[in-house]
C-alpha cells in the first residue's frame, strides 16, 4: 500500500468517527429522524431489520457504521462505510439493515435533492461529458475525503442552529457539486438538465408515481415524455430495471400493503383503491412479490410489530 493510500484510508476514518460521535449522542435511539437541515435525515437502527419495501425518491445515503442491502429489480446493492449509494429518480425498492447492534448500531445518514438542486450548480460547474446510453438510475461509488469533510460541517450545524439559515445552503451546494463530480456523476448532469431523453423518462416516472391507479398505456405514456414507444420502453427499463408496467405495478402492491397494514382496509378493499379490478389477480401478484398472500403477510407483519412493541 502507498503511503497516500494510508494517508486517505486514516483520514477517511477520522471523519467517518467525527461524524458516529456526533450522531451517536444526538440520536440515541433506533429510528429515522428529520433534521433542523430539511434534506437531511438521520437513520439508526441497533439491529439487522427484516426486508423493508419502499418507494425511494432521489437521496444520497451515506452509511457511517453498519452494512445494508437494497433490491432494485433483479439487481442487489450491498454497501457499507466504504462506499455510498445515489439514487437519481424515484425507484420502487427493497432494503434491509444486514449489520447493526446496541453497541455499534447502523447510522445512516440520507440526504434527499431534486433535479433543481443539481441543475442550480451545473450550470456553474458542467461536467465533461454526459452518457450516450442511458443507465440505472440508482449507483454506488467509494466514498472519498471531500464528500465526508463536507458532510460533517453539514452535520455540525445541527449543533448551532442560528447557523444554518446562512451556512447550511453553502454545505449542500458543496455536496451537489462533489456528486457531480464523482464517477457517475454524468448520470446526475443527463437527468437534471434541459430536455435530454434522461429527463423525459423522469417525466414518464413521475407522471406514474402519481397516477399508478389508471391504467397503464403506453403509448399515452411515451406522449407524456414526448418519446417513441420503444424508445421509452428501452430507456425506461435500462434506469429502473424494470418495464413500465412492473413499475407500476411495484407501485400499487407496495400502497397496497401499506393501506392493509397502517389503515386496515380488508384485501379487497385495498385491491380496488389501488386500481387492481381482479382480486385474484392481486392475490397471485402480491404473493410474488411478498412471499405469501395478502392475508397471511399482513397477518405476519402485525405479528412482528406487536412483538416489537
Amino acid at each position: 500500500m502507498q503511503p497516500s493510500d494510508a494517508s486517505l484510508l486514516q483520514n477517511t476514518a477520522l471523519y467517518r468517527t467525527e461524524l458516529i460521535r456526533a450522531l451517536t449522542q444526538r440520536f440515541a435511539e433506533p429510528g429515522i429522524y428529520e433534521t433542523a437541515i430539511a434534506p437531511l435525515h438521520v437513520i439508526r437502527m441497533d439491529q439487522p431489520t427484516e426486508l423493508i419495501h419502499t418507494v425511494h425518491k432521489p437521496a444520497l445515503c451515506l452509511i457511517l457504521q453498519g452494512r445494508k442491502e437494497v433490491g432494485l429489480g433483479e439487481d442487489c446493492y450491498r454497501y457499507d462505510p466504504l462506499n455510498y449509494l445515489v439514487v437519481s429518480v424515484t425507484l420502487p425498492v427493497s432494503g434491509r439493515v444486514l449489520q447493526a447492534s446496541p453497541e455499534a448500531p447502523y447510522l445512516c445518514i440520507r440526504l434527499d435533492f431534486e433535479a433543481t438542486d443539481l441543475a442550480q450548480v451545473i450550470a456553474d460547474a458542467p461536467p465533461t461529458g454526459v452518457p450516450d446510453e442511458p443507465e440505472r438510475g440508482m449507483f454506488l461509488e467509494t466514498i472519498d475525503v471531500p464528500l465526508l469533510e463536507t458532510m460533517l460541517r453539514l452535520v455540525r450545524l445541527l449543533e448551532t442552529p442560528r447557523d444554518i439559515g446562512m451556512l447550511a445552503p453553502l454545505a449542500l451546494r458543496e455536496l451537489y457539486y462533489r456528486l457531480l463530480r464523482g464517477v457517475h456523476g454524468r448520470r446526475l448532469y443527463e437527468l437534471a438538465m434541459g430536455d435530454s431523453q434522461a429527463r423525459r423518462v423522469t417525466r414518464a416516472i413521475d407522471w406514474l408515481n402519481s397516477h399508478y391507479t389508471q391504467p397503464l398505456r403506453i403509448e399515452e405514456l411515451a406522449r407524456i415524455a414526448n418519446l417513441g414507444s420503444s424508445t421509452l420502453h428501452h430507456r425506461f427499463k435500462a434506469m429502473t430495471a424494470m418495464s413500465p408496467l412492473q413499475y407500476q405495478k411495484q407501485l400499487r402492491l407496495q400502497e397496497a400493503r401499506r393501506l392493509m397494514l397502517g389503515e386496515g382496509l380488508d384485501v379487497a378493499s385495498a385491491c380496488y383503491r389501488v386500481g387492481y379490478e381482479s382480486p385474484s389477480q392481486f392475490s397471485r401478484e402480491y404473493s410474488r412479490q411478498f412471499g405469501s398472500p395478502p392475508s397471511k403477510d399482513i397477518s405476519s407483519a402485525r405479528r412482528v410489530v406487536d412483538a416489537r412493541a
